[in-house]
């Protein structure tokens, strides 16, 4: 199957003013589209997560670490970790992938 960004983001915000849409299930994995605008009020999450930066550039605070990303970027965030983007670019937009057990995988 074949899943773009155009097609995701045309279907935001979504009713509620969501500003993500699933966009694969497949077991314990979510594909979604993220896209908050101006702030991103995300709460750590119960599974394991990886981001692909599609688009924009900005700040991600992921625990005590800041890091600038770019288009092209990508980071792993553990289950349970404090995380967010800050002074993000208004094209900003990632693809995140859940998955695993709640609590996260174990090496």
């Amino acid at each position: 199957m074949k899943y773009s960004v155009e097609h995701a983001l045309q279907q935001l915000p979504g009713p509620a003013g969501e500003r993500f849409v699933p966009v694969l299930r497949y077991g314990s994995m979510l594909t979604e589209l993220y896209a908050p605008r101006g702030h991103d009020p995300q709460q750590p999450h119960t599974q394991d997560e990886l981001y692909f930066i599609h688009s924009g550039q900005g700040e991600f605070v992921q625990g005590d670490d800041r890091h600038r990303f770019e288009a092209g970027d990508a980071f792993f965030v553990p289950a349970g970790q404090v995380h967010r983007f800050e002074n993000f670019s208004d094209d900003f937009a990632t693809w995140v992938v859940f998955w695993g057990p709640p609590g996260g995988e174990r090496e």
